[in-house]
Formats: C-alpha cells, sequence, structure tokens
C-alpha cells in the first residue's frame, strides 16, 4: 500500500488480514486523517471501505490485489475483519469503520471548508442524495456530481470523469460505483487525478438517498448485515455474499492451519 509521507496526520498502523493491510483506526482517527490529506492537496489519495468481500476477493485474485495496492487507506469496514485484527494484534477495537457512516461523519466535519463530488449512480439518484445531504447538513459544499453510462463505457469516459472533477476542483471524490468497478478505476485512473480524496463507498449513495434501507444496528454488530441485505436483495448479492463469504472463511482456515504464503 502507498505510504503518505506528506500528510501532518500520522497514518495509522495496520494488521494484515488475508494479506490486505487494515487500518487499525476509528472514525474519529480517519476523518483527521483525510481531512489532512485533503487540505495537503498535493495528490490523489485513495481510500477503500473494505469489508469481507474486499479482502476475499483481493486475496483470490491477484489483479484484484494489485489494484488495492494503490490505495492509501484500507477500512475495516465489517465486524468479523474487526474481531481478525482484535485477534491478532490485540488492539482491543469496538467498532468497525463502515463506509456509509465514515462518508456522513467526514462530510459533517467538512462543513464549509472542503468541497466534495458525488460520482456514481443515476442522475435521478443523484439528484435525491444531493437533496438529502444538503437537509442533513446546510453547510455541505457539493462541487459537482456525474452520473456515468450504465453498462460498457466508451473509451474516452475515464478523460471525460476526470475533466469534470477537474472542474469542480473538489477536495473530496465520493466513487459509489460499486465493488469492484469502483476500486478498479480509481486504482487505473489514479496517477492521472487531480489532487484530492478519493473514497470509494460503495452503495453508501443508495443507503443515504433512501433508496435501499440498511440493517438495524445490532445486526450489524453481531456481523450479521449481509444477511439483512441478501435477504433485500437476493438476485443481486447472493453471489457475493455465499461466494466471497465462503471464501473468506475458507482463506482464514487455511492461513490458521498452513500459515499464509505471501502471492
Amino acid at each position: 500500500m502507498n505510504q503518505t509521507p506528506h500528510s501532518n496526520t500520522p497514518s495509522p498502523d495496520t494488521c494484515s488480514v488475508l494479506g490486505s493491510p487494515l487500518a487499525v483506526t476509528d472514525y474519529g482517527k480517519a476523518v483527521a486523517l483525510v481531512q489532512s490529506w485533503a487540505a495537503a492537496r498535493d495528490r490523489a489519495y485513495a481510500v477503500a471501505a473494505a469489508n469481507t468481500h474486499v479482502v476475499a476477493l483481493a486475496r483470490h485474485e491477484t489483479a484484484f490485489r494489485e489494484t488495492l495496492d494503490q490505495f492509501d487507506l484500507l477500512l475495516p469496514d465489517g465486524m468479523p475483519l474487526i474481531w481478525c485484527i482484535n485477534r491478532m494484534s490485540h488492539a482491543h477495537m469496538s467498532d468497525r469503520v463502515y463506509g456509509p457512516t465514515f462518508m456522513l461523519r467526514t462530510l459533517e466535519a467538512s462543513g464549509e471548508k472542503f468541497s466534495h463530488f458525488l460520482l456514481g449512480g443515476s442522475e435521478e439518484l443523484l439528484e435525491t442524495l444531493q437533496k438529502k445531504l444538503r437537509e442533513k447538513f446546510p453547510a455541505i459544499r457539493i462541487a459537482g456530481v456525474y452520473s456515468p453510462p450504465f453498462g460498457k463505457w466508451p473509451e474516452d469516459e475515464d478523460d471525460r470523469i476526470i475533466g469534470h472533477i477537474v472542474k469542480s476542483g473538489a477536495d473530496f471524490i465520493w466513487v459509489g460505483l460499486g465493488c469492484p468497478k469502483q476500486e478498479i478505476w480509481v486504482a487505473r485512473n489514479k496517477s492521472k487525478l487531480p489532487p484530492g480524496v478519493y473514497p470509494a463507498v460503495g452503495a453508501a449513495f443508495a443507503f443515504h438517498a433512501g433508496r435501499v434501507s440498511q440493517a438495524p444496528k445490532w445486526l450489524q454488530d453481531r456481523g450479521l448485515e449481509w444477511l439483512y441485505r441478501l435477504l433485500a436483495e437476493p438476485r443481486r448479492l447472493w453471489k457475493r455474499y455465499f461466494v466471497y463469504n465462503t471464501l473468506f472463511v475458507f482463506y482464514l482456515v487455511k492461513d490458521a492451519v498452513f500459515g499464509h504464503e505471501p502471492q
């Protein structure tokens, strides 16, 4: 994972879970860190909310692991990951850093100081999302939004998106394209992206726009959010949860028995 020597706020320690260096951090420290990066405006900083799907996929597919290597911060977005970190590092973390909540806390802390760009979702969803965010955070500065085309993108789409981001001058560019598309897009374009912080936050747009309901807190705390979402969207999510949750457990057991061999 990339080093971040230019920030005045020190990067957190990390703990390797299935080979992914997850930050040993909490919401307050993570928000302070990304704000320091936004203030520095010296390059593009990539942030991923890494849940069990992301971690298992990175272990299973070399290409996606190389994608995550381009990220500056992997937030532990999943209680099973917190349990792994606590077991391995004795960190005594009590909560995950959940992507949608991290987004809200960053927006709240930004006030009028930082501006934001929303990338992903339909035009209708982005309209609703902007309205909801402005109601929740009256001081928010939304510098721009962009709804990319559905399906396969034209060859010049990346350049078009980057042009919109440059024109906006945004400090935070929230990427809600869904996993793994959003992580791949950020990593592929990182060298061309204008300075700013690029958090890949998955379904956060749909949650905050009120399009998809979130699991109750008591289910989240027990690591069962996946079950709630699977029951809500079985057709779309069955493969992700059954395949990658199974892979996550398989690799944990394999590493516990045989040790982890660097790939």
